[in-house]
């Protein structure tokens, strides 16, 4: 599926959608250069699981935790892993087989320990079609 987008307010309610249908066990990936938007779809996505603590990008941390939702939401942004052995140091697997939603920025560079099914979101610019336009492709593994 491909959803285009022309403001942050559209790509935060795509999220908020995709919260909203989340259920338990849910694994989105996202993938997206920087400053194309992820934060703003993840935010959404967060006000759709009902998370009412303000979201940021777990970028230090590798992993942030909210569970005080509709369901316990893990964000985890895995741009600095160095290696894939470090998501076992914080317990990768208890979170994305747990009962929560999962979303991982910069998936692409974990692919090989990402569950069997997913969700990848991909969010890319394309400055021809304006600065704010957004074109987000949803797909099922």
């Amino acid at each position: 599926m491909i959803i285009e987008t022309n403001s942050e307010k559209e790509t935060y309610a795509l999220g908020v959608e995709l919260g909203k249908k989340a259920t338990a066990g849910q694994v989105y990936t996202l993938i997206g250069d920087l400053g194309v938007g992820k934060t703003v779809f993840t935010k959404g996505l967060a006000e759709g699981l009902e998370i009412e603590e303000p979201v940021s990008s777990p970028t230090f941390t590798i992993v942030q935790v909210y569970e005080e939702g509709r369901l316990p939401f893990y964000h985890f942004d895995v741009y600095r892993i160095g290696d894939v052995e470090e998501m076992d140091e914080i317990g990768y697997e208890d979170y994305i087989y747990g009962e929560g939603v999962s979303l991982i920025e910069w998936a692409n560079l974990i692919e090989e320990i990402l569950p069997e099914h997913y969700t990848e979101i991909k969010i890319e610019k394309d400055l021809e079609k304006g600065f704010d336009y957004r074109r987000i492709s949803i797909c099922e593994f």
